[in-house]
């Protein structure tokens, strides 16, 4: 009996499973054997693996180019020159909140700020070198008013182009930018009360004084622009530089992420129902709504009017077909104008109109891609 007992058991459980799956006839029998569409199989699985990593890569690389990730990444480096000024308290303790990381070191030029950028290690693959802008290191050069204006009244004397412009290197791989704090404070306070120009010592050991009008600043501050590419800052005060330096921190932060979505082809295509509009299946259902939309797309067209267009010819090649058995343009143009509009009760009946059955009639007729469509526009 003990050896019976499970014998029974296992059949029936068998008999039950075979009995059901032959007396309906309908339910497929589940197979675990290994057939050929394992093949398929595998190729499946494995372009959701490709699927999960790309997407994987892609959270990746938009955690590592958030604004905040890349400021964390992000270095100030200071020239010691810098903080001689007495002002430069202010600037030090707005870098110091900004969440960078903020370097006191020797640099090329005197008195000036460097930002540079570091990547990741490991840098996601689907980002662009570019993005990260680790080449392109921004420099700001601080400069004493009278130091500007020597180099101004230079420039402005010289006929042409200037071959050489001052503080620019031309091997060195930063973008300059200048800033002057107190300019316009300096030059009123050298304004002599007879004539309206600034004198300014041309060195510390000659005692000549040259002298340099606003005109003449201006002109110098077009001919940097122009020729160089250099912009030039001109602040009152360090509370106001300090300011500048912030926001120019932030939006360097910010560029990485911009310059991704910048490489990016179609960016602003993205999947999904909200994107597409009108949802069209294989069957082509749903091309219905989109040719109803198209016609709503016209200026002073309405749900009425549209579903007017679309009850008498379903689809644009209906329409198109309708216009090419018109026998004058007249009538082709007015095709449209005569269909009724469905109006609530109680209110006068409407037509189509001569206007929006000109326009749809050029619109799918025309070969010109300039024509103007709305006259009244």
């Amino acid at each position: 009996m003990e050896e019976v007992a499970p014998r029974r058991v296992t059949g029936s459980c068998c008999g039950r499973g075979r009995g059901r799956g032959r007396g309906r006839g309908q339910r497929r029998p589940q197979t675990w054997e290994i057939s050929d569409s394992d093949g398929e199989g595998a190729a499946a699985r494995e372009v959701g693996t490709q699927v999960s990593s790309t997407v994987r890569e892609d959270r990746a690389a938009a955690k590592a180019l958030r604004a905040d990730q890349v400021l964390s990444r992000l270095t100030v480096c200071v020239d010691p020159a810098v903080l001689e000024d007495a002002g430069s308290d202010i600037l030090m303790e707005a870098l110091g909140t900004l969440g960078c990381e903020c370097r006191i070191e020797p640099q090329r030029q005197s008195r000036s700020l460097q930002w540079s950028v570091v990547r990741p290690d490991p840098a996601p693959s689907s980002v662009p070198l570019e993005a990260w802008a680790e080449n392109e290191q921004e420099q700001m050069l601080l400069l004493e008013p009278p130091e500007f204006l020597q180099s101004a009244m230079q420039l402005t004397q010289i006929t042409g182009p200037p071959c050489s412009t001052p503080w620019l290197s031309p091997n060195s791989p930063t973008r300059p930018h200048l800033a002057v704090i107190g300019l316009d404070a300096y030059l009123w306070s050298h304004q002599p009360s007879s004539q309206k120009t600034w004198q300014l010592k041309k060195s510390k050991d000659a005692q000549s004084k040259v002298a340099i009008s606003w005109p003449e600043v201006e002109e110098a501050l077009v001919l940097l622009q122009l020729h160089a590419n250099l912009d030039v800052l001109l602040v009152a005060s360090w509370q106001e530089l300090s300011q500048y330096v912030c926001a120019f921190t932030k939006a360097l932060s910010q560029r990485p992420i911009k310059q991704y979505r910048d490489s990016l082809a179609f960016s602003f295509c993205t999947a999904g129902h909200w994107a597409s509009g009108q949802r069209v299946t294989k069957d082509g259902s749903g091309l219905r709504g989109v040719w109803w939309q198209q016609i709503r797309q016209f200026n002073r067209v309405s749900s009425a009017v549209a579903d007017a267009v679309v009850t008498a010819f379903p689809s644009p090649r209906l329409l198109q077909q309708a216009l090419l058995d018109c026998s004058t343009e007249q009538e082709r143009l007015s095709l449209l104008a005569d269909l009724p509009v469905k109006v609530h009760s109680g209110r006068h009946p409407r037509r189509v109109g001569p206007d929006i059955s000109r326009r749809i009639c050029v619109f799918l007729t025309t070969t010109n891609p300039d024509l103007l469509l709305d006259l009244s526009s």
